[in-house]
């Protein structure tokens, strides 16, 4: 016999079943909201795994097509490698739910997520998030849970709690927050430029529901929850920790590590590991654990001498940016490019505008989004930190900065209509150490103002971090963390916005959460510093978009047309838009509801298309000037092709106020010529003048 616990969240019932599927996982809940169903598994090793220093935890979010009736595209129809959509999901599981496992705990541990029917109206990514927090808790993996999950919508300035597919589409916020009993431990946002305070107040609006579902899983816990099995410590010794502070004094090991370069940090790092091992070389066991000691204290360190002494690695304040600069132009031959460095981080990205037509399709589980028309991608090169591996593909890791980067700007992008280009940035890293997502954000910016691109205002991207002590009063917060700050801190809490309010957040920590003065304060430092960017060091590169599109960018121009016209311009098997095509050498989009993009480099040839499509559609009217193409010559005058399908014919009386001898006295087949229509007779003919005197305005007459 299962057992099934029920909630109403937010106007819909949430199911847990738990005992009813996969009984041979150390934990299992079969979830349900609404008409949405997950499994969601946690299962662990038995054992340790030998030879690491981290704690091995895989998240996997698996989509399964048939949750949405449909047959996976492509020749192999079955699910292929996971979506990009599933790869964050899994990380926004992973986030808050790493810190809440024991530091010194090896065993590997897979939390898994099968969506196995999706309602709309009830988010599976939630549901799976919730899934995995339940089926950790009532399992026998140490796990110091439970952690609920919230989705936060905004629409017209009031909170919607876990938004329906309708209101997501219209929300102008779109927020994930996990929390514990007492704190906030993940957030994960987009928005319209929503302003700071807005944004805390939904961030705490999500933590007073995340309250309610933690007692009812706690309900679940007390019912159905297995003893924490005990496991083998992997924990350094303390008698190595003193060992090591004998050979390595606190004040040698503080003056390797303050220094503004990496390099000359790794370096000194390298040459107390090598006294080390000199010192440890009879003692396999602590040579082992060398390596984790060392970070240890490497560790204790540095957030001894921020917490205590206020004083930062490379010697900054602790509200101070390092050092900033941007650039643009560095690329002569793509649609725009731009470069930000701050410090020894440095992203140069690339723009590049194309078609609607080569916008991404997406074939993924929300019926909603089938498609996106901004992409952009991260990339992060080993030669970027000084190390040397080969390049295998983007990871999870590259696939979450790039889609962190790509939500801070498509709220300030033009709409298709005012810009009917796909855009694509991709944002090289040519040097790490810390926060080369922010730095994504600012580059992206510089690139598509560089392209041209007319987006509302520009957004700039910041990272804050932390450092903790005993007490929750006992912190300070970091303005513009380095890749050591990061390492050894606390959190890596990203900003990305305008001016006018934030456009993305990210927010990982490395212990059981933040209280809301952290978070306020955190949140004012991002803006603070985000605005200094803005002004000083990006404004004066390039204030505003570029009114020309690069020279090498191609040109896109957009007509309406009676969607019941759509057939002709097509023509039957395609063989009147595929002349059109052959003719002038331009591309030619079509959408359902009659929005016609001709795309080209030469614009001679992009209008020469628009005036074809426009002649198409448009039902001839006597006294209308059109151009064509003589197709036929007769002794009695020239058929002229004023659309395909649609000819004229000139009179030899109406090539020229001269008398005409010969029609080829005036024009050949092939000619490009202006006419007029004189005359639709009864029978459809129609009757064009070449005459100067008929082409001419009524004034000049």
């Amino acid at each position: 016999m299962y057992k099934s616990f029920s909630m109403e969240l937010a106007g819909r019932t949430l199911t847990v079943d738990i005992g009813r599927v996969a009984a041979q996982a150390n934990g299992a809940a079969f979830m349900h909201y609404g008409d949405t169903v997950v499994l969601s598994t946690a299962t662990a090793s038995a054992k340790p795994r030998e030879g690491i220093d981290f704690f091995p935890l895989s998240v996997e979010y698996e989509e399964k097509m048939y949750s949405v009736g449909k047959i996976p595209g492509g020749f192999n129809k079955r699910e292929g490698k996971a979506s990009e959509n599933a790869i964050l999901t899994s990380r926004v599981i992973d986030r808050p739910m790493r810190p809440l496992f024991p530091k010194d705990y090896r065993n590997d541990v897979t939390l898994n997520n099968l969506v196995m029917s999706v309602d709309p109206d009830c988010s599976p990514e939630l549901t799976a998030m919730l899934g995995s927090a339940i089926a950790t808790c009532i399992s026998d993996i140490p796990f110091d849970g439970p952690c609920a999950m919230t989705q936060v919508g905004m629409i017209d300035g009031e909170f919607i709690i876990n938004p329906t597919a309708e209101q997501k589409r219209v929300s102008d916020m779109a927020l994930t927050v996990a929390s514990t009993r007492e704190k906030v431990i993940m957030i994960e946002a987009g928005a319209n430029e929503v302003p700071e305070q807005t944004m805390i107040d939904a961030i705490f609006k999500a933590h007073e529901v995340n309250q309610e579902i933690i007692k009812f899983i706690d309900q679940i816990v007390a019912e159905c929850g297995k003893e924490k099995h005990s496991y083998e410590s992997c924990a350094v010794p303390e008698e190595l920790f003193t060992a090591i502070k004998e050979i390595v004094s606190p004040e040698e090991m503080e003056e390797a590590v303050f220094t503004d370069d990496k390099q000359t940090r790794e370096g000194n790092i390298a040459a107390i590991t090598e006294k080390l091992e000199e010192a440890f070389a009879e003692n396999e066991e602590w040579l082992a654990l060398l390596g984790d000691a060392i970070y240890q204290y490497e560790k204790k360190t540095v957030r001894k001498m921020i917490l205590k002494d206020h004083k930062r690695p490379d010697g900054r304040a602790i509200t101070e940016i390092r050092p900033l600069a941007a650039e643009i132009d560095l690329l002569p031959r793509v649609h725009g490019s731009g470069m930000f460095t701050r410090g020894q981080t440095q992203i140069l990205n690339a723009c590049t505008l194309a078609p609607l037509s080569e916008a991404q399709k997406i074939d993924g589980l929300d019926v909603n989004e089938t498609s996106k028309r901004y992409m952009h991608h991260y990339n992060f090169p080993s030669y970027s930190v000084g190390e040397t591996k080969p390049s295998r593909g983007p990871g999870r890791r590259e696939i979450g900065h790039g889609a962190l980067a790509e939500r801070a700007l498509v709220p300030v992008l033009p709409t298709e209509e005012e810009f009917p280009y796909a855009i694509r940035t991709v944002s090289e890293t040519m040097e790490s150490n810390g926060s080369t997502s922010q730095a994504s954000i600012c580059a992206s910016t510089l690139s598509l103002m560089a392209a041209g691109v007319p987006i509302k205002a520009p957004v700039a991207g910041i990272s804050c971090g932390l450092v903790t002590g005993e007490t929750d009063d006992d912190y300070i917060v970091l303005t513009d963390i380095q890749g050591l700050e990061d390492f050894f801190g606390d959190m890596d809490f990203k900003v990305g916005g305008t001016h006018k309010g934030i456009t993305a957040i990210q927010m990982d920590i490395k212990i059981h959460g933040l209280t809301r003065p952290i978070i306020e304060e955190a949140i004012a430092r991002t803006r603070e510093a985000r605005l200094h960017i803005l002004d000083n060091v990006m404004k004066p590169v390039i204030a505003e978009p570029r009114k020309e599109l690069s020279p090498y960018a191609p040109k896109i121009e957009q007509i309406m047309i009676d969607p019941s016209k759509i057939g002709d311009v097509v023509g039957k098997q395609g063989k009147v838009i595929n002349k059109i095509i052959e003719e002038t050498g331009v591309k030619i989009d079509i959408t359902d509801d009659g929005a016609v993009n001709v795309c080209g480099t030469d614009k001679e040839m992009i209008d020469k298309a628009i005036s074809i499509i426009r002649n198409i559609v448009t039902e001839l009217e006597p006294g209308m000037v059109m151009n064509g193409k003589v197709v036929r010559i007769m002794n009695f005058g020239a058929f002229v092709e004023l659309a395909p399908g649609k000819d004229g014919m000139v009179h030899i009386s109406k090539l020229s106020d001269k008398r005409v001898g010969k029609v080829e006295d005036v024009v050949n087949i092939g000619d490009e010529v202006t006419v007029k229509v004189i005359e639709i007779d009864k029978m459809g003919r129609v009757n064009l003048s070449m005459r100067p005197a008929d082409l001419a305005p009524k004034s000049e007459k």
